[in-house]
């Protein structure tokens, strides 16, 4: 299971400048997935082999300064709440500030670890003049340059030394069920509805994290965890009134789960926030379901359902093999259908596919349909397989790999899609040199 790092500080301090640089390295490997928008203040970095989750919450507000101070305060208490270690940033130039004092007092009443990170020390003056930030009262700091990276790697020591082993609980081998989506879409109606008000749970099994609990499920036949989320569960301090910290909210149920399941209010659409909780799912290749909640407040014709399919299909596009279920938690509508989808999509992501009934099946294909020839070379594709992974991975081995583009790929994926039931989850194909 992944950490959480999060990055906090008072406005052009350079957390953006940090973030990108820390997840650059990994970012340009890790998304060979085409048509991704990117959410600029998430994403995946690792440091001597350990894997963590990076998240930077500046640069949200736009206003005065007193507006600033309240937002700066709701920043540092979500990734209080949400992330095991803190990289607090100030900046040499304009030395300790009242915002910084502001947020040192905040971060002084914190268990978890937290690095005081002076940026823009890139000589040996500024160097000397970081001394002032000791006042904090955070203790030992580090000197940084987010510019050009000087020092960011005795922080990353640092913090990868200090993050908590998570320790691979017992795993009971039940398909963890996240339900995610923005706030007032219907998350907390739809397991209410779920787990009925004499609640069916048997037991309550202390999720890894503080906040994310599990919720055994067991009837009509089905057994599954609910990991449910801080943002489900307690109403935090932090009001729910930013795009962003939804988003955030998101970031870990979606981590620790198998099948996100996102709740979408029907009569909102699919917006700018579904998409990137979408998005998300998608990078992290975790299955998903898309339920329309309040579906029973829409006015309807015959072809309502229809075309709202077609609109969120447009908007998740390439990805668009997902299974839209329309629910209403009120009237408990299709709840049924819901959980058995979900279930189904658990698994699809599972399934492994014997490797010669894929290349019977494939290798056809791509004889009647063979890549483009590229600067006059023609690319045979001899083999392919599914990869040893937890989720779907394929891997076809070419002659002239790199002369495979985008389009082919996505073409071989649709072909697998066609061929056997991968509905509701990423696939992720890679052409290999024979």
């Amino acid at each position: 299971m992944g950490n959480i790092v999060a990055i906090v500080g008072r406005p052009n301090v350079g957390k953006s400048t940090l973030f990108n640089r820390l997840i650059q390295r990994r970012e340009a490997i890790v998304d060979a997935v085409s048509g991704v928008t990117r959410d600029r203040h998430y994403g995946k970095t690792d440091w001597n082999g350990r894997e963590f989750s990076l998240i930077d919450t500046g640069g949200y507000v736009v206003g005065s300064d007193d507006i600033f101070e309240a937002e700066i305060d709701k920043q540092v208490e979500l990734a209080i709440d949400e992330a095991d270690a803190i990289i607090f940033m100030v900046d040499v130039e304009t030395g300790v500030t009242g915002m910084d004092e502001e947020v040192a007092h905040l971060l002084r009443q914190v268990k978890k670890p937290v690095f005081l990170a002076v940026n823009k020390v890139d000589n040996a003056k500024r160097a000397a003049d970081a001394v002032e930030f000791y006042s904090l009262g955070l203790g030992d700091y580090f000197t940084i340059a987010s510019t050009n990276g000087s020092g960011t790697g005795e922080l990353l020591d640092a913090i990868v030394e200090a993050l908590p082993e998570k320790e691979d609980k017992i795993e009971d081998d039940l398909p963890r069920f996240a339900v995610v989506g923005r706030p007032n879409a219907g998350k907390s109606s739809f397991i209410n509805a779920l787990i009925g008000e004499d609640r069916y749970i048997v037991t309550d099994i202390a999720g890894t994290t503080r906040d994310s609990n599990d919720t055994k499920y067991n009837r009509f036949g089905f057994d599954f965890n609910l990991v449910d989320t801080a943002g489900i569960r307690k109403k935090s301090k932090v009001k729910d009134d930013l795009e962003f910290y939804s988003v955030m909210r998101s970031v870990r149920a979606i981590e620790y789960s198998d099948v996100c399941v996102l709740v979408v209010d029907a009569t909102r659409g699919f917006e700018g926030q579904d998409q990137n909780i979408f998005w998300l799912a998608e990078k992290n290749k975790k299955g998903i379901v898309i339920l329309v909640n309040k579906w029973d407040l829409v006015e309807k014709d015959n072809y309502t359902t229809k075309q709202f399919e077609e609109r969120i299909r447009k908007e998740t596009a390439p990805f668009t093999d997902v299974p839209i279920v329309f629910i209403s938690a009120l009237t408990k509508q299709r709840i049924f259908k819901a959980i058995e989808t979900a279930v189904e999509v658990y698994n699809n992501r599972k399934q492994k596919i014997p490797t010669s009934k894929l290349n019977e099946a494939m290798l056809e294909i791509i004889q009647h349909n063979p890549p483009p020839a590229y600067k006059g070379k023609y690319i045979k594709i001899k083999y392919c397989m599914q990869l040893p992974t937890p989720t779907p991975q394929f891997a076809f081995f070419a002659n002239l790999p790199q002369y495979v583009k985008d389009p082919y790929k996505r073409f071989l994926e649709n072909k697998l899609r066609e061929l056997y039931n991968f509905t509701g989850v990423p696939i992720i194909i890679y052409m290999r040199k024979k």
